[in-house]
């Protein structure tokens, strides 16, 4: 297997994310795999909201340029009202089919309740806008504050899913992606 590049997006602004937890622990499995991992944590980009006459505003195109370098995209986020954070969102507005097109991208949701799938599916529809391969495996950390301590995963069955996310996101990395879907071709972008 080739060196793989993955990166690893935190998508919450917390402190004491337990969005960055998922992350780094799935990078770290990347990682145990032989790929080179790099986390972009939210927390230390300047995005202002997204305005499409300004596109390079902040640490627009630092952000942009690193999520282009990798082979694997892990996408992590909070649930927030059902779906993924809004900083998620607006880093991604960022971000199109050159950063996103025929790239891996691995999908993990935490949530404060048991219920975190609304926000993958989401994220799974914004990745095939994209054209992304997304990796059918995703991963959830549901009631995080019961499986999260000290900055780890305490849950042996979640601690594996999330792994496992790391993993896969190595191990297909240069996978043959699909034909173009439908959503992408429709996808011209908020240029107007």
């Amino acid at each position: 297997m080739s060196e793989s590049h993955v990166v690893g997006v935190v998508g919450s602004l917390r402190e004491e994310s337990y969005t960055r937890v998922g992350i780094e622990r799935a990078l770290a499995a990347a990682e145990e795999l032989g790929a080179t991992t790099e986390l972009l944590d939210l927390q230390e980009f300047d995005l202002p909201v997204f305005d499409a006459d300004h596109r390079e505003a902040g640490d627009a195109v630092e952000f942009a340029d690193s999520v282009r370098a990798a082979d694997s995209i892990l996408l992590g986020t909070p649930v927030y009202h059902g779906s993924y954070s809004g900083v998620l969102k607006n880093a991604l507005d960022y971000c199109g089919f050159d950063e996103f097109e025929h790239k891996t991208v691995g999908l993990l949701a935490v949530a404060g309740g048991s219920f975190p799938i609304t926000a993958l599916e989401h994220l799974r529809s914004v990745c095939r806008a994209l054209n992304c391969w997304v990796i059918p495996h995703q991963a959830a950390i549901p009631k995080a504050r019961n499986h999260i301590a000290d900055g780890r995963i305490t849950d042996a069955d979640i601690e594996e899913r999330v792994t496992t996310l790391g993993e896969e996101a190595v191990q297909y990395a240069n996978i043959e992606p699909d034909p173009a879907c439908f959503e992408s071709t429709e996808n011209v972008g908020a240029d107007d």
